[in-house]
C-alpha cells in the first residue's frame, strides 16, 4: 500500500445509540483495500438524507458514521491502486455518495445509480462490497459507514466513487459536488432531459433544489421557476439563476405557474414531502415530466389525480443521484466552467466538533443553500 505517514486514530462524528445526536469520538484510522483510496477529508456536506437517518426516519445500522459528499486529498491507495482509477497519492478529489461496485449487472450496463451492491451492502448493512466496514469503534467493534462515512478526518472510498478536483475550484465548497450537484445533474440531464427553451419549475430550493436551478439554467431552460415557502431561499434561487420565484405559502403556486408559462415541461420535487410531490405534478403542462428527487421520511405516500395524469400525458419518474463514473467528472467540469457555483451555494461552515449542531440547524430550517463541515 502506497501511503504517507498516518496517525493511528482520528476524530469522527458518530451516531451511537438511539438518541438522534452525533457524538465526537476518537476511532482507528481506516485502511483501504484493493480498489480503494484513503482520503484525508477536507470537508463534508450537510445533507437532509443524513438528517433522516439521524432522526430514525430512514433505517440504518448503528453505531454509524454518516456524511456522504466529501472533498479531500488521497493519502493512501490499497494494493494495486497505483495502476487503478488514474489517481495518485496527493491528488485532490471529490467523492460521490453513490460508490458503484463496478461488478453487478446494473454497473455493467452503466447504471451506477442502480448499483445492486451499493444498496444491498452499503445502504442496508453499512459495509463495503466484501461485507465488511472499514471503520470500527474504539473497542474494535463494528461501526457502519453511510457511503464513505465522511464526517471524519479520514474516509475509505472505492476508486470508482472518486474523481479529481479541477484546478481553481475551492476545496471546501467542492464537497457538495458529490451529492447536491451530483443529484441535481442526474435529475436535470438524465431523468429530466432538460434542453434549451424548456420551461422548468423546481419545488423546494434547498441545497439540491438550488443545484437543479443552476444546472437547468445552464442547460438553456427558460423560464426557471423556483417554488418554496421561505423568502430567503427564493432570493438565493434568484441569484442562482431562477427567472421567477413563487412563495407557495402566500401564493397559489399552480395559478402562478400557469400565468407565467401555462404549465412547465419539467417539474422537479427536491424535498420528499407528500404535499410538495403532489404540487410538482400540478405544475406540469401537457406532456410534462415530474422528476422526484427528495428522499421521504419513512414510508410516506403522495396522492396524484389520475385523470390529468392520463389525459395530459404526464410522466412521473424518480431520480436517485447520477451515474458516478460518467457523471461525477462531468459535474466537476460543469463547476469548473461556471455552470454550477458550489462556493455560492455554501452558506455555512461548521467544524467537526460542531457537526451535531449543523444537523440541528438543518432540522430547524435555518440553512439556506448548503452547509459543510470543515475538518481543519
Amino acid at each position: 500500500m502506497s501511503a504517507v505517514a498516518l496517525p493511528s486514530e482520528m476524530k469522527a462524528a458518530v451516531l451511537t445509540a438511539d438518541a438522534p445526536e452525533l457524538e465526537i469520538l476518537r476511532i482507528p484510522v481506516p485502511r483501504p483495500r484493493a480498489g480503494e483510496a484513503l482520503v484525508k477529508v477536507g470537508s463534508c456536506g450537510v445533507c437532509h438524507t443524513d438528517l433522516h437517518v439521524i432522526k430514525g426516519e430512514v433505517g440504518f445500522p448503528r453505531p454509524a458514521v454518516l456524511g456522504h459528499e466529501i472533498s479531500g486529498s488521497v493519502v493512501a491507495l490499497g494494493d494495486g491502486g497505483e495502476e487503478a482509477g488514474g489517481l495518485r497519492v496527493g491528488d485532490e478529489v471529490v467523492g460521490a455518495f453513490i460508490m458503484p461496485c463496478t461488478a453487478c449487472a446494473s454497473c455493467a450496463k452503466g447504471r451506477d445509480d442502480l448499483c445492486e451492491n451499493f444498496f444491498a451492502q452499503n445502504r442496508l448493512r453499512g459495509t463495503l462490497y466484501d461485507g465488511e466496514s472499514r471503520l470500527s469503534m474504539p473497542d474494535g467493534s463494528f461501526l457502519a459507514m453511510y457511503s464513505m462515512g465522511g464526517l471524519a478526518e479520514y474516509a475509505v472510498v472505492p476508486l470508482a466513487g472518486l474523481t479529481a478536483l479541477a484546478p481553481g475550484l475551492e476545496a471546501d465548497s467542492a464537497a457538495i459536488l458529490g451529492c447536491a450537484a451530483f443529484t441535481a445533474y442526474g435529475a436535470v440531464h438524465r431523468a429530466g432531459r432538460v434542453g434549451p427553451g424548456d420551461a422548468v419549475a423546481v419545488v423546494a430550493v434547498g441545497g439540491v433544489g438550488s443545484g437543479v436551478v443552476q444546472l437547468a439554467r445552464a442547460a438553456g431552460a427558460d423560464p426557471v421557476i423556483a417554488v418554496d415557502v421561505a423568502d430567503d431561499k427564493l432570493a438565493a434561487a434568484r441569484r442562482m439563476g431562477a427567472t421567477h420565484t413563487v412563495n407557495s405559502r402566500t401564493t397559489d403556486a399552480r395559478a402562478a405557474v400557469r400565468e407565467i408559462c401555462g404549465g412547465v415541461d419539467v417539474a422537479f420535487e427536491a424535498l420528499g414531502h407528500p404535499g410538495t410531490f403532489t404540487q410538482a405534478v400540478e405544475l406540469l403542462g401537457d406532456g410534462g415530466r415530474m422528476v422526484a428527487i427528495g428522499i421521504a421520511a419513512g414510508r410516506a405516500k403522495a396522492e396524484i389525480e389520475i385523470t390529468p395524469l392520463v389525459r395530459r400525458g404526464y410522466t412521473v419518474t424518480g431520480s436517485f443521484g447520477a451515474r458516478t463514473r460518467e457523471d461525477l467528472p462531468a459535474v466537476v467540469e460543469a463547476a469548473a466552467r461556471g455552470g454550477f457555483d458550489a462556493a455560492g451555494l455554501v452558506t455555512r461552515r461548521y467544524s467537526l466538533d460542531e457537526a451535531d449542531e449543523a444537523y440541528r440547524a438543518l432540522a430547524r430550517g435555518e440553512i439556506t443553500g448548503r452547509a459543510v463541515v470543515v475538518m481543519d
